[in-house]
């Protein structure tokens, strides 16, 4: 049997400055790297979404990774930057809660800087509806992309370890695809990961199935353990 270990990036910078990792994001990578050690888990392979704090995680925990643009996340800042001025105009409360937000991440010790807000749902949902034209991906373009980064999964070799560095929302998306279940599930899902949690799948003969889901074993003090 082969075993793929998806495995979200750990915890990222600030808002202002999100595809990083902070200086607690490094220690969850470099505690994984030493929880692979312990279990004796021998990685044939290393691969990485494009993005940086995907990147260096996976430096950090496994190694040199190999890149495979379809594990990244999509680009909040860039729906952002699309969506949020159309809302503002559109809805009143939508731009007292925004400017609130940004005058907020001002301080580097903001709460807003580690939580989804109404803000970040509002911008989501618009954006996974459809409703308005943005800039790079469109929803339905993200989510067609990450799962066709299943074929690299059901074609690893027989007996073969494999780490794949990416970020939440691919790893509720791919997961919801090998449980037969929507897309609402696929957003709990990422909700509930972990940074640095490991999801292991068995791989055999090209059948997919999932045998743990978003493992913290590696960070075993609570204060460690992050969500964004």
């Amino acid at each position: 049997m082969s075993r793929v270990y998806l495995i979200r990036h750990g915890q990222a910078g600030l808002r202002h400055d999100y595809d990083t990792l902070s200086e607690l994001g490094c220690e969850q990578a470099e505690r994984l790297r030493g929880w692979f050690g312990r279990e004796g888990i021998q990685l044939d392979r290393v691969l990485s979404g494009s993005l940086t704090r995907q990147k260096e995680t996976a430096r950090l925990a496994a190694g040199e990774p190999a890149i495979d643009t379809r594990f990244a996340e999509f680009d909040l800042d860039a729906v952002y930057r699309s969506l949020a001025p159309v809302l503002c105009e559109r809805d009143p409360q939508f731009k007292q809660e925004y400017e609130e937000m940004l005058r907020s991440m001002r301080s580097h010790e903001a709460p807003v800087h580690r939580q989804w807000n109404r803000c970040d749902v509002t911008v989501f949902k618009t954006w996974y509806a459809g409703q308005l034209p943005v800039e790079g991906e469109t929803w339905i373009e993200f989510k067609a992309r990450v799962l066709s980064a299943m074929e690299a999964i059901r074609a690893v070799a027989s007996k073969e370890h494999v780490a794949i560095f990416t970020s939440a929302t691919p790893i509720g998306l791919l997961l919801a695809a090998l449980l037969g279940a929507d897309d609402e599930k696929a957003m709990r899902m990422a909700g509930a990961c972990y940074n640095s949690s490991v999801t292991t799948l068995r791989v055999h003969e090209g059948d997919v199935s999932m045998i743990a889901f978003n493992s913290i074993a590696h960070l075993p003090d609570p204060l460690e353990r992050t969500f964004r």
